[in-house]
């Protein structure tokens, strides 16, 4: 699973982003030093991209206790259905991971998460959770542990019959 961080590097978000397809992300937090990071949220691919694009957000401050966001993009600037200049982008992407002044640079997602983002245990139902990739119409559903720590994700081609049939015959099977 690729989580990120509540304050993430910008050189590592623009790899992360150039290297994967995955819609969303769980995002994590370390409430404390020597403690597991426990999840907080999810933010989507699209609404990285759109944070990515505004540098005037980006931070240089590497100590977290201090790190805020001091004017926070609006909702409907970070929200979109699709990337309005996709080649503008991909040159940003480029940049990103390529110059080093970006390797110093933060963004707080913090204002960003969806913190109401559902998560199910690792030993939930799968019945139960097709019912709830159904009914809510969800694209992806966050794994956690009962430490509320990030194990896995589920997306909806995961639940896709064929795949699905496949997968269970394999983990059936006798070894």
């Amino acid at each position: 699973v690729r989580v990120l961080r509540l304050k993430e590097n910008v050189a590592l978000l623009a790899r992360l982003l150039g290297s994967t397809s995955h819609g969303g992300f769980p995002v994590v937090w370390r409430p404390k030093s020597g403690h597991a990071e426990v999840f907080q949220g999810t933010i989507k691919r699209l609404e990285l991209c759109m944070l990515l694009e505004k540098e005037h957000i980006f931070e240089s401050e590497t100590n977290h206790e201090a790190f805020t966001s001091s004017h926070p993009l609006s909702y409907h600037k970070i929200t979109v259905e699709k990337l309005p200049d996709l080649s503008r982008l991909t040159i940003l992407l480029s940049r990103y991971t390529t110059d080093p002044r970006y390797q110093q640079l933060f963004i707080n997602l913090e204002p960003y998460i969806n913190k109401s983002a559902m998560s199910v245990q690792a030993h939930f139902s799968l019945q139960r959770t097709y019912i709830i990739f159904r009914t809510l119409g969800i694209r992806h559903l966050t794994v956690v542990d009962p430490q509320n720590r990030v194990v896995g994700i589920i997306t909806r081609k995961d639940l896709m019959p064929l795949p699905l049939e496949q997968k269970l015959k394999l983990q059936l099977a006798p070894q």
